[in-house]
């Protein structure tokens, strides 16, 4: 009572019952809004998230993503100055597919591609599922640039399986040379060192 009276007097044209309702009411409904922005919808999502990849900015993409896929968003150079347009949405539950269309700028890569984005549910929020994502560019005939990706790493498993033979027979190799000169070097101290001399017999006078 004393709070409202101080309050009164120094704000006595504002603070009136009906006043501090009113404001109340404004307060809940600007956190209510704010709410509602926060949980944006899949389409929503989508946009953001390809954005943010035609943009480099991962650290916003991650956000974006499903914290099992985050580790997934890396820098893709086709991607650059993109632009994403979004088309039919299908949500069943905690899953939605956007059909998504990224019209590449680069020259050689002067195309549309044309896929579905998939969205889960993840704390009542949307997130894309890079991984399934990934999935449905690499499946399309003309996603060759994330095929690219894929074969890069295939290759390289390839050279390393080819390399390991190699490997393990230059260590073998390695070892047998290592015992052959430590044989060696025992026979040379063998010769090098004096021969013992016959202990003297203790029975003897």
């Amino acid at each position: 009572m004393t709070t409202s009276k101080v309050l009164s007097k120094s704000f006595p044209c504002y603070l009136t019952n009906k006043s501090l309702a009113r404001l109340a009411g404004l307060l809940t409904l600007l956190l209510l809004l704010s709410g509602c922005q926060a949980a944006l919808t899949p389409e929503q999502v989508t946009t953001e998230f390809w954005e943010a990849m035609a943009e480099g900015n991962l650290d916003s993409a991650r956000e974006y993503a499903t914290q099992e896929t985050q580790h997934l968003v890396t820098k893709q150079q086709n991607l650059e100055d993109a632009t994403v347009k979004t088309g039919a949405i299908l949500i069943d539950g905690s899953n939605a597919t956007v059909a998504t269309v990224m019209a590449l700028k680069k020259p050689e890569n002067n195309k549309d591609l044309s896929f579905d984005t998939i969205l889960l549910k993840e704390n009542d929020l949307w997130k894309v599922d890079y991984q399934r994502t990934l999935n449905n560019l690499s499946n399309l005939p003309f996603g060759d640039f994330f095929k690219s990706l894929q074969a890069i790493g295939e290759t390289l498993n390839k050279e390393l399986e080819q390399q390991v033979p190699l490997f393990e027979k230059q260590i073998k190799s390695f070892s047998e040379e290592l015992i052959r000169q430590l044989d060696e070097f025992r026979r040379q101290l063998e010769k090098a060192a004096p021969p013992e001399k016959p202990k003297p017999n203790s029975n003897s006078i």
